[in-house]
């Protein structure tokens, strides 16, 4: 604990939602769900609007959508939100050399470390100057916690919210922390919370009465000794400016459980592609693959293979996801999907015999063996908005590219070009009417909204779904010339 509040802990206000609040101005004030919009899709983000429904985030869409039925439900995008993300931190840094990102809009901040506070008066100044700063650069609000711990500069912020600051001055940590929730200590989740309540405790006061030993009894050695040092608000953890990433990885839950075989390996193969992309921007390699598979029933099965040396090669990722997949059974259905690369390393180390099993057909396994790799090593990451359509393509093309004969032309000439798909809050931009975002689609229409940050709300229009002069689009930036 240190004897003056120079640690500070930035949480941005529903980030996701505020994001797209801000780029779309027809939506401030209203309740803005981001999220998974397919029937196992679940809530990322909610708008302080939407919160006053009851909808939260990790809750299933579908039960978001029958307790705020007009609330604005969109796909998230992460690209944007990485984009504002770099700002606010590159801000950070700009106080301290000691930053730790939690995530993408949380993190904590050394003052004293960056010569920026030394006393509370300072820290108070050093924190409502980066709200202002954050508001100016990205239109957004942010909330700040200061104390003289992580444990407490964190609880600060949340008590801050929404667009607040706290300050918690050392020595009132323990008056302060006694009424509040249990809940309200890091890793104090429902199941355990739940539990401290059926022993009678629910409040951080409650808790620092039981003692140590009581709390040891209830919930275990280490847990209850920690439970106890952070209901008497006891954290000495510094600011650790690097976290390393420990594995790279991506993962797809889909609306309808997949029985295809070919189908199934066929996501497997377009999920590695991902993850390479990911591994690759991140400036690293791994050695050890792996593979999720959720079944129909909700088990789930792990499975993982350590490479020789490590990788970035999305040929071999590819391959060995595709030998874990061998092993899997599928039968009866599959929810889930994942592929991940751990055992992370600065450096590539090739590996030719795995590559050479990638770039070659499997002579034993016949006819389908061929295929399937020529599929492995054509297949495209693509994050389009269509899965099925996504992983046909790229199975087709590959088939091509290797040399395969291809399908004859079907009687009555060749078939149409699928329809085009348009998720609800997309970028686009019209030849004529300019950049919008897609308020929905179906049956053959698609209903823009054009308008800009900065924009008062704009107008809508309906188009054909083909309409050859809508096309998607990079998002805006948040901040900029007002027209």
């Amino acid at each position: 604990m240190r004897a003056a509040p120079t640690i500070l802990h930035l949480d941005m206000d529903a980030f996701y939602a505020s994001v797209e609040q801000a780029s779309k101005p027809s939506l401030r004030g209203k309740a803005v769900i981001v999220g998974g919009l397919g029937p196992r899709g679940v809530v990322a983000t909610a708008s302080y609007e939407a919160r006053r429904f009851g909808v939260h985030s990790a809750m299933p869409m579908g039960q978001a959508r029958r307790l705020c039925p007009n609330g604005a439900y969109l796909i998230p995008r992460f690209s944007l939100y990485r984009q504002v993300s770099d700002v606010v931190m590159a801000m950070l840094r700009e106080l301290s050399p000691l930053v730790e990102p939690l995530s993408l809009d949380e993190a904590f901040v050394d003052l004293e470390a960056g010569g920026v506070a030394f006393d509370s008066r300072s820290a108070r100044q050093a924190g409502e100057r980066l709200r202002a700063d954050i508001r100016a650069a990205t239109g957004l609000s942010g909330s700040v916690g200061l104390a003289g711990s992580k444990m407490l500069a964190k609880v600060a912020s949340e008590e801050a919210k929404p667009a607040g600051l706290l300050l918690i001055e050392p020595g009132t940590d323990r008056e302060l922390l006694a009424p509040m929730s249990v809940r309200t200590l890091p890793g104090v989740g429902p199941a355990t919370g739940e539990h401290l309540r059926r022993a009678g405790i629910t409040t951080v006061g409650e808790l620092a009465e039981a003692g140590e030993d009581e709390l040891v009894r209830m919930v275990g050695r280490a847990a209850g000794a920690g439970l106890y040092r952070m209901a008497l608000g006891l954290d000495d953890r510094p600011v650790v400016a690097e976290r390393d990433a420990k594995s790279v990885s991506v993962e797809d839950t889909f609306d309808v459980d997949l029985h295809d075989r070919v189908r199934i390996r066929g996501e497997v193969q377009r999920l590695a592609d991902r993850c390479v992309q990911r591994l690759r921007g991140s400036g690293h390699s791994g050695r050890t693959i792996v593979l999720k598979v959720r079944r129909y029933d909700f088990s789930t099965l792990t499975r993982s293979e350590t490479l020789r040396g490590p990788t970035d090669d999305p040929a071999v990722v590819r391959e060995a996801a595709a030998r874990l997949l061998e092993g899997v059974d599928t039968t009866g259905g599959v929810r889930l999907l994942g592929v991940g690369v751990s055992g992370l390393a600065d450096y590539t180390q090739e590996d030719l015999f795995a590559q050479s099993l990638a770039a070659e057909p499997d002579e034993a396994a016949g006819p389908e063996g061929a295929a399937r790799a020529a599929g492995a090593a054509g297949a495209e990451g693509n994050d389009g908005a269509d899965r099925t359509d996504r992983t046909d393509g790229a199975g087709g093309e590959a088939v091509a590219a290797g040399g395969a004969p291809e399908a004859p032309e079907p009687p009555g000439g060749p078939e149409p070009a699928p329809e085009r798909r348009w998720t609800a809050g997309s970028d686009v931009h019209h030849a004529v009417y300019g950049p919008g975002w897609v308020q929905g689609s179906g049956v053959g229409r698609v209903t823009v909204r054009f308008e800009q940050p900065g924009w008062e709300p704009g107008r809508v229009r309906t188009f054909r779904v083909d309409d050859p002069e809508l096309e998607p689009s990079d998002p805006l930036p948040l901040v900029g010339d007002s027209p």
